[in-house]
């Protein structure tokens, strides 16, 4: 495998997922190997290594992205009180495809 998960192996349909929400350009779903009681992973469809490399003209699947967020995030947080957002860049980010993690509770 490469080192980008969500296109080789989760976009590609490689690797089932648990769709927690989805748009045309935009997918969530509960992480593969989770790392907190609630571990929800957002992702653009097409291919943007992350979030510094975005270009101008991709600022509206930002936006869209970012809205998707913010939905799934909102509902973990009325389900379980409380959230976090995370995304990672440089060498803390394993798989080079833009993702932002939704997740609550402690590490398993």
């Amino acid at each position: 495998m490469g080192n980008d998960f969500y296109c080789e192996q989760v976009l590609s349909g490689k690797t089932e997922v648990e769709k927690v929400y989805e748009t045309d350009n935009v997918l969530a779903y509960y992480h593969t190997k989770p790392a907190y009681d609630v571990h929800i992973v957002v992702i653009p469809k097409k291919h943007i290594s992350s979030l510094i490399t975005i270009t101008e003209d991709e600022n509206d699947l930002l936006l869209e992205l970012l809205s998707v967020v913010k939905k799934v995030a909102s509902e973990v947080v009325e389900k379980q009180g409380a959230c976090r957002v995370i995304t990672n860049l440089g060498n803390y980010q394993d798989s080079k495809h833009l993702h932002w993690h939704v997740v609550q509770g402690g590490r398993r």
